[in-house]
């Protein structure tokens, strides 16, 4: 696996020019939005989206000024619904940092997440770019969607199989799918080639998801399992798994034990052993590497360049990673 500074090097200038652009398109005259958008750029991630968009872009034409903006609305909506994501789940820490409601509380975390989102929409429709605000927006109904779907499953703490792809393709995988699907856009009036874009992204978007949840039963720096999607009572496919393979009087232990000992650590511990015995960790696996490689063969079909090695290197960085 290449590390994503290397990943990186065929839209350097790009990803240095977006930074600059990017904080531009949260700029406010309201001084507690412009002290909170200083924190949001400070705490930035790994920048894996726009990493999508202008990759998406470079093989399927040349980048534009509206490459650029396809980025800063992707990452708008994603910094916005992960700022939303917090208040729903009660967060107060975000990549090692404190979450915006964590420092500002709810109220004002809410509001800046309506904030980034109309920035990002008004960002599009000042420029015309009504394509761009058609697939975003559609990504917006689907995320909330697949948030709602969650939250109702997780109260019944009865998903299925099919459920939990529904879920991850809605809550995650649209995000990714939308930006690959943005940065075909922004160069390019082939709505097949926009289509095909769409679909890479959403199968690289599930698998990258479906390893996000393996992280959950990978040892953190003490040497444990993390455990917190069990803890918010969030079934996974490792678990739906394990809970498929085993008797009526055993699931009905497991879940009870999800449902009314969620916070016990030796009760999520004892969970998280029967996962692994039940090899739901490697059924995730393996349906993670199909995914994987549905993605990886859209791409075989184009032509051969640094970005699209870079791409592919991405797909294979997000489904490798430790972390």
């Amino acid at each position: 696996m290449k590390p994503l500074d290397e990943i990186r090097q065929p839209i350097a200038k790009e990803l240095v020019e977006f930074e600059e652009k990017f904080r531009d398109s949260m700029k406010s005259r309201v001084p507690l939005l412009e002290a909170i958008t200083r924190y949001i750029v400070k705490s930035k991630g790994k920048q894996v989206r726009p990493m999508f968009v202008f990759l998406s872009a470079k093989i399927c034409g040349t980048v534009a000024e509206s490459t650029y903006r396809a980025a800063a609305l992707i990452e708008l909506l994603h910094t916005a619904t992960l700022v939303h994501d917090d208040v729903v789940d009660d967060s107060y820490e975000r990549r090692g940092f404190f979450s915006i409601n964590a420092l500002w509380k709810n109220k004002i975390a809410v509001l800046v997440g309506d904030y980034l989102l109309s920035k990002g929409l008004l960002l599009s429709l000042s420029n015309n770019d009504y394509r761009l605000l058609q697939i975003v927006s559609d990504a917006v109904r689907e995320m909330s969607e697949g948030e709602l779907l969650q939250i109702e499953k997780t109260r019944k703490l009865n998903i299925k199989e099919e459920d939990y792809f529904e879920i991850i393709r809605q809550k995650t995988a649209t995000l990714i799918s939308s930006a690959c699907a943005s940065g075909a856009a922004s160069v390019s009036e082939d709505d097949e080639l926009v289509s095909k874009m769409k679909n890479f992204g959403e199968k690289a978007g599930i698998a990258f998801q479906i390893k996000d949840d393996l992280l959950d039963f990978s040892n953190d720096d003490t040497g444990k399992p993390k455990g917190i999607d069990l803890k918010e009572k969030k079934l996974t496919l490792p678990v739906i798994f394990m809970l498929n393979n085993s008797s009526s009087s055993q699931r009905r232990k497991i879940i009870y034990a999800i449902k009314n000992h969620h916070d016990n650590t030796d009760s999520v511990k004892e969970v998280i052993e029967l996962v692994k015995k039940s090899g739901g960790i490697e059924y995730a696996n393996e349906r993670m590497r199909e995914y994987k490689m549905a993605a990886l063969e859209i791409l075989n079909s184009f032509q051969q360049s640094p970005s699209l090695t870079a791409l592919q290197e991405l797909v294979n960085f997000t489904t490798e990673r430790k972390k």
